[in-house]
């Protein structure tokens, strides 16, 4: 798979917003040459042990694109996450734009929905996104031209994407001491997930990389943007030329040892819907708990 021309000229601006219960980065980034913005990653707050959703996280993000006088044009979803809610529906009822996801979105819908027990009512087509990316697509945010680059292995449907010389990895790499996402969720694949990190990591090594996770390991402090180049250099799962069959063979090991994320039944039911929330006969919003599937 080819890699696009990317535009190492262009330097959007990218402001973060830290998550501390799912431990996410989200991002608003911004088109150096106008105000157009995207968001990435957006996360709906949820108290799981009283049933509650929330939106302060959205309405921070919500609060930065109004006082910096910016036009939402797209809301990324680089994944369908397992470990948190999608703000990406909410935002767009206040700021607009149009919500993105990877085609293979599908996939994800159809292996969540058995899961589930879904009905027919579900569409396993992904329209409940405005876009879906497949792989070197394009798109605009202002004047700046963005790239979508599939990158499958934590899921089907992860997506790397591209503006100027910033790359938002969602969960495919963490920082270089937090090495890279696992890939025991149904769909996901270790020997794929190492194939495309060589793609991500073939990128400019001067590249900014941000990653959508990070948990301070030691202790460290959370951080979130990192490098191509550090990433070649240090990464601990893929760094310094590590074998393919060496990653799959810590990957699985590793995996194995790894429990559920806290959120993964309410994410994925939310999640796949491009964060709308089920509802049940009387249209109230509801979820179900799948017992022994996961």
């Amino acid at each position: 798979m080819t890699l696009p021309k990317v535009h190492m000229d262009k330097h959007p601006k990218v402001q973060s917003f830290f998550d501390p219960q799912s431990n996410t980065i989200s991002y608003v980034v911004t088109d150096p040459d106008s105000t157009s913005c995207a968001v990435i990653d957006a996360v709906m707050n949820f108290d799981y042990a009283a049933g509650r959703l929330s939106y302060d996280s959205a309405n921070e993000i919500i609060a930065y694109i109004e006082a910096q006088g910016l036009t939402l044009d797209w809301i990324i979803e680089t994944h369908v996450h397992a470990d948190h809610l999608s703000g990406a529906p909410y935002i767009q009822q206040k700021l607009g734009g149009k919500i993105g996801i990877g085609e293979h979105i599908q996939t994800v819908q159809d292996t969540f929905g058995k899961i589930f027990n879904e009905g027919t009512e579900f569409q396993r087509d992904g329209s409940q996104f405005d876009a879906l990316f497949k792989d070197g697509d394009s798109y605009h945010v202002g004047a700046l031209e963005c790239f979508a680059l599939h990158t499958p292995g934590h899921t089907p449907a992860c997506m790397v994407h591209i503006f100027g010389d910033a790359a938002f990895a969602g969960d495919t790499l963490f920082m270089p001491d937090g090495g890279s996402a696992r890939a025991d969720f149904p769909g996901g694949d270790a020997g794929e997930l190492y194939d495309s990190i060589q793609r991500i990591l073939s990128l400019p090594e001067e590249m900014r990389l941000f990653v959508c996770h990070d948990y301070g390991p030691g202790g460290r402090a959370i951080a979130w943007e990192t490098t191509i180049g550090q990433q070649k250099a240090a990464n601990i799962h893929v760094g310094g030329g590590k074998s393919r069959d060496d990653f799959v063979k810590m990957r699985t090991e590793r995996d194995a040892q790894l429990s559920m994320p806290n959120l993964i039944i309410p994410s994925l039911q939310v999640n796949i819907r491009a964060g709308e929330v089920p509802r049940d006969r009387d249209g109230n919003m509801a979820l179900k708990i799948p017992l022994n599937k996961l």
